[in-house]
């Protein structure tokens, strides 16, 4: 399988994709959508992976790639082509499916518990209904017209999304390899105030052993992706 990831931030740790990818036998290109992208792509990609970020999607000015990767994006998703979108990869997709993405009321920063819906995605079938993953976010979203509600938590009503069959939309960090979070704790320390869903960087380390699961998770999550093929429409 092709799979093409963007990456948005130089210190963003894809270790969890490649291992997953080499086990597999998978062909994974790791882009920055800043440096911008190939038309081609579109026609040999089988995976689109959207990382996340420390960029808003609304950021356009600041960021004026964005515009050119939501294009991108588009274009995929009218080509039905399997796309996961993480975190900024999410609110990404949701905009791009037509909905508000905005300021949340509260940031959520730590290890906290995700709780799975009663709506059902092949891709998710061996996920708990209970689980803890990594957050780090401002910013949440509407849900899409059309779209499946997967998961939620306390914080945070919209964690997770399906769009059809091929379009997956997770606003938490399976991924997230200890080396990077020791990197977004140094660099973005000062987010860590005191909040109801923001954890101090001690508590956060104290739970890296649920580094592990979450990578069982979504590797699980990509095993099933990598098997249920969609079809490619042009």
């Amino acid at each position: 399988m092709n799979i093409l990831a963007f990456r948005h931030f130089d210190f963003d740790d894809i270790r969890a994709f490649a291992e997953w990818a080499e086990l597999g036998g998978h062909r994974l290109t790791i882009v920055n959508p800043a440096d911008g992208l190939q038309e081609e792509w579109l026609d040999t990609m089988e995976l689109l992976l959207i990382l996340g970020g420390p960029m808003s999607i609304y950021e356009e000015d600041a960021y004026p790639w964005l515009i050119e990767e939501k294009r991108f994006v588009k274009a995929a998703l009218n080509k039905r082509t399997k796309t996961i979108g993480i975190c900024l990869g999410a609110q990404m997709l949701a905009e791009v499916l037509g909905a508000k993405v905005y300021r949340h009321s509260v940031k959520e920063i730590g290890w906290h518990s995700i709780k799975r819906t009663e709506e059902q995605h092949p891709w998710l079938e061996q996920m708990p209904s209970t689980f803890y993953s990594f957050q780090w976010h401002g910013d949440t979203f509407e849900l899409p017209a059309g779209a499946r509600l997967l998961a939620r938590s306390e914080a945070c009503g919209h964690q997770a999304f399906a769009y059809d069959s091929h379009v997956l939309a997770l606003q938490f960090h399976l991924e997230t390899t200890p080396a990077c979070m020791d990197q977004m704790l140094t660099h973005w320390e000062s987010e860590l105030v005191e909040s109801p869903y923001i954890q101090s960087a001690n508590r956060i380390r104290e739970n890296i052993n649920r580094v592990a699961a979450s990578f069982q998770i979504l590797h699980q999550l990509l095993d099933h992706a990598a098997a249920n093929r969609s079809t490619i429409v042009s």
